[in-house]
């Protein structure tokens, strides 16, 4: 049944607040895709069986007539804490249960939810073993400042009424009645919200540059092809509250006067093109999108275009050229996408996160967002953290919140108490910051003074056995890949500078190389045409500036501390350990060990190919690399 008008709206929203409110207890099961792949899905299905069981009334979702009594079982988007899924929250106690097992639904059912009682064994402990009930007490949440994520995994990532209940689309009447398009985007822009796709654009002079254009056909793009290794912020949002992502989108619409939209998602991230399909559907069905929204007399269709995972077509240019069904590849500005863009109409192009900001912005007024973040960049920032960190996961915390902060106080330190060296942040296309950056504040200005950039939220945290080389390398070769070879700088450049990391990690390198280096990765950064070109030599050029000294110890020395780099690996038996089994003998590929029965063997480096099948083999931990 269509909403046809802003009363109609409300009344509605009371309708389903009153029917949440009967459920008096709600089982909410993080259903993003790392919980999914850790089995949550048939937690949920374990969990209806068993309520069926009892014959307790289960809500799997908001009842007509909500005078009933129930517990309400809900499919949530991501609650961030990846470490320990699948998740599981019960309200309205705030419980947050970790690493939940099948075998864990019954005694969940009797003690959680019919008798009150908190499981002691599923909730979190820290390293001290101090337990934690709720889930805002642990310092992985306590520490952060939820905007964009404020709903996912709170309510029913597939449920449209659960959406209107907590306040959704209340943005878009007051967009729609309340305010004229210029105010919309005075709001934003007073706002100072930027652009958390990577560049920082200020999005109120982006939506300005739109509305004043003269033109029957606009659209409204966004940019959900989150391509940096290590990331999953929009994936997570797209999944977990599709419908905040469609209300900012449609609030761009009103703003710039654009009737269509499309979503630009990779198909690598089916659950978030499900969910948005789902909730697209569930838009149109309710009136909220298509013709004549809420009877203001204005019209909004909104489309999902599925990218083949090209890196590139996270630029913008690249990305509507792929909506278009051409070939994803960027093309020279001017004139720029606000002024041609998707079909060669003038374009707002945000990402997820953009987009998920605007209807708070819009409710709360621009001064209650400016409160939030830095002076130059107000706001939150998400991230997902990743690497050698004991709390692994998706953050959300205030822009300008320092590395250290995020690190030991939101992550809990580095694995098994290890000593920090660097972190990537920004992706491929990014930089990295080292333990000198711990107390920076983390904004788009900031960052760039250290030659990164905060791109759209990556953090992978890296410890002292890293080696640096090695990650730039890495790096190196995911954009030297993934470029899309319409421009010389940086199809040619990039193929340049991987060979010289090759080279180098392969125990081959000279000094002259590292002049090479710098010498190319400027001239890449420089020439480029696109974004992915000119961020390409990045790591490159930190690492070279941050850890010289080990490209050098590569170079002159043949050395790799971290023992990461294959070629400058060295086998060695401890005769202190070694027992003489001959098992190492015996699975060597190419006969480099000998040694007599009950004797301490030796590894003859000349013929060793480094394949470790000695030391996979060793009963004794005797095979130590040097």
């Amino acid at each position: 049944m269509k909403i046809k008008t802003r009363q109609e709206l409300e009344a509605k929203r009371a309708e389903y607040a009153a029917s949440l409110k009967t459920q008096k207890k709600q089982i909410l099961i993080c259903a993003g895709t790392g919980c999914v792949a850790g089995g949550s899905l048939n937690i949920y299905a374990r969990l209806q069986e068993i309520l069926k069981e009892r014959g307790i009334k289960c809500s799997l979702v908001l009842e007509k007539e909500p005078h009933e009594e129930s517990v309400g079982l809900k499919k949530s988007g991501c609650h961030g804490f990846c470490e320990m899924v699948p998740l599981l929250r019960i309200e309205p106690a705030g419980l947050l249960y970790i690493k939940v097992k099948v075998e864990d639904c019954e005694e969940i059912i009797e003690e959680s939810i019919i008798n009150d009682r908190v499981i002691e064994r599923l909730v979190y402990h820290d390293q001290e073993g101090k337990a934690y009930e709720k889930q805002e007490e642990i310092p992985f949440y306590k520490q952060q400042t939820r905007v964009a994520l404020e709903d996912c995994g709170r309510i029913n990532a597939e449920s449209i009424k659960e959406y209107i209940a907590v306040g959704g689309y209340s943005a878009v009447a007051k967009a729609l009645f309340d305010m004229t398009p210029q105010q919309i985007v005075d709001e934003i822009s007073e706002a100072s919200l930027r652009g958390r796709g990577g560049g920082g654009f200020p999005t109120g002079r982006k939506w300005a540059q739109v509305l004043a254009q003269d033109s029957e056909i606009k659209y409204v793009v966004c940019n959900g092809d989150e391509g940096d290794p290590g990331a999953f912020m929009d994936r997570s949002m797209m999944e977990g509250d599709p419908h905040r992502v469609i209300e900012g989108m449609l609030i761009a619409g009103i703003a710039t006067g654009a009737h269509y939209g499309y979503i630009y998602v990779r198909a690598e991230y089916p659950l978030a093109v499900e969910r948005l399909q789902t909730a697209i559907q569930k838009a149109e069905e309710k009136g909220l999108l298509g013709k004549n929204i809420l009877n203001s007399g204005f019209d909004f269709d909104l489309k999902i275009s599925q990218g083949a995972g090209a890196f590139v077509c996270g630029e913008g240019s690249a990305l509507t050229a792929s909506i278009e069904g051409n070939r994803g590849m960027p093309r020279t500005k001017p004139p720029r996408t606000v002024d041609k863009g998707l079909w060669a109409k003038p374009t707002v192009l945000n990402n997820v996160e953009t987009y998920a900001n605007v209807p708070k912005i819009i409710l709360e007024g621009h001064e209650w967002f400016r409160t939030i973040g830095t002076e130059g960049s107000p706001g939150t920032k998400t991230f997902s953290l990743t690497g050698s960190i004991e709390n692994t996961g998706l953050i959300e915390v205030p822009m300008g919140t320092t590395l250290r902060e995020i690190i030991y106080d939101i992550g809990g330190g580095l694995k098994n108490g290890s000593e920090f060296k660097a972190v990537q942040i920004g992706g491929p296309s990014g930089g990295c910051l080292t333990e000198k950056h711990l107390d920076e504040p983390l904004d788009f200005d900031s960052v760039k003074k250290f030659g990164a950039i905060v791109g759209s939220g990556g953090l992978v945290v890296m410890n002292v056995d890293t080696c640096m080389v090695e990650v730039a390398r890495f790096f190196m070769s995911f954009t030297q890949r993934e470029s899309c070879g319409k421009c010389t700088p940086c199809r040619e450049g990039t193929k340049r500078m991987l060979e010289i990391l090759e080279k180098i990690v392969a125990g081959k390198g000279e000094m002259e190389d590292l002049e090479r280096l710098e010498e190319l990765a400027e001239m890449v950064k420089n020439m480029s045409l696109c974004g992915l070109g000119k961020s390409a030599p990045l790591p490159v050029l930190s690492t070279i500036r941050m850890f010289r000294d080990e490209y050098v110890e590569h170079i002159v020395d043949k050395k790799c501390v971290s023992h990461t780099c294959k070629a400058m690996q060295n086998y060695y038996i401890n005769p202190d350990k070694c027992k003489g089994c001959t098992k190492c003998a015996r699975n060597c590929p190419v006969s480099a060990i000998s040694g007599e029965k009950k004797a301490p063997h030796v590894i003859d480096n000349a013929k060793c190919i480094k394949c470790g099948s000695c030391k996979d083999n060793c009963s004794f931990d005797a095979i130590e690399i040097r």
